[in-house]
């Protein structure tokens, strides 16, 4: 009876030992021959990986197609209403984007965690100390999202399907950039939410996509926010000052009210009215799946927006 009691428990450990993930646990010593990739990330840490990464947990819902694309196996993701596709719904949450739950996080028992840059550094120092790899990952603007599909491709191993992705992508947004009058527009671009309205730089996803064309962002030295380096507060005087030919509006929040609220200011207040942007009609509310968050593998699309808000029949 002993003996079986005994055997029972080393077969309840054996079953135990074989469902857990293996951990990615350097060796005390591993030689550079050993080492899957060295790779740097956008804080300028340089990070080794002993092992491929085969459970990869991102805090940011627009790392997934990207990553996804590339080869790279994720178990767990943020929540998110705007950019969650179909095959990430069944995968493990970690949280709601602006609060990541730690307890959830370890819990998927990742081999790394891809961590969104300006948001989430403040969870690298429990990743430290639980020995789990991390990347800090900015993907705002287009070249952020090159640069971020080559250093995923990297982790999945497949450096190829990595190139060929921007290639396609680059080839795409010069089409678009090159099918639009050469105009020196003059754009601001305003970001509304509950809490209020700030404009943004060129830093940011609208603001850089601006750039892209050529145009000029009215905002463009401006001192930015203290805690937001691509926003600088909002002032209705500045804006009338700066006479922009274009106002673009990214939002965060329910579109339909924030766009009935901004309307009826327009309209109530006769500032608005010595706009350029205003009286020739040229005011336009950007998507959030494309202007809120990183657009990703859809920075084309983006791109083919604000040009199409513009300049319809080209």
């Amino acid at each position: 009876m002993i003996e079986k009691f005994f055997v029972g428990i080393l077969i309840a450990g054996l079953l135990v030992t074989a469902c857990a993930p293996e951990k990615n646990s350097p060796p005390a010593q591993v030689t550079q021959a050993q080492v899957f990739a060295t790779v740097t990330d956008d804080a300028g840490r340089q990070v080794t990986l002993v092992n491929k990464p085969v459970r990869i947990v991102v805090t940011s819902a627009g790392f997934l197609e990207p990553m996804h694309a590339v080869g790279c196996q994720i178990v767990g993701r943020p929540d998110s209403k705007n950019q969650m596709p179909d095959w990430a719904r069944d995968i493990s949450s970690v949280g709601q984007v602006y609060q990541i739950d730690t307890e959830r996080l370890i819990a998927c028992q990742p081999d790394l965690v891809v961590v969104n840059a300006g948001m989430n550094e403040k969870l690298l120092p429990l990743l430290d100390e639980n020995k789990i790899p991390a990347l800090v990952v900015e993907m705002k603007t287009f070249d952020d999202v090159k640069r971020g599909l080559k250093l995923f491709a990297t982790l999945s191993g497949d450096v190829d399907a990595g190139d060929k992705i921007v290639r396609d992508m680059d080839a795409q947004v010069k089409s678009i950039v090159d099918g639009v009058p050469k105009k020196n527009l003059r754009v601001a671009i305003l970001h509304s939410t509950a809490q209020g309205v700030t404009v943004q730089l060129d830093g940011s996803i609208a603001g850089s996509i601006a750039k892209m064309f050529g145009w000029t962002n009215v905002a463009d030295g401006m001192t930015p926010l203290e805690k937001n380096p691509d926003a600088a507060p909002y002032s209705l005087e500045t804006l009338a000052q700066q006479n922009p030919d274009v106002i673009f509006v990214t939002s965060m929040g329910n579109v339909d009210e924030i766009k009935s609220n901004m309307l009826k200011a327009i309209e109530s207040n006769d500032a608005w009215q010595t706009i350029t942007a205003v009286k020739q009609n040229r005011l336009y509310f950007l998507p959030q799946d494309l202007f809120l968050l990183s657009p990703g593998l859809r920075y084309p699309e983006a791109v083919r927006t604000m040009a199409t808000l513009i300049y319809p029949d080209k």
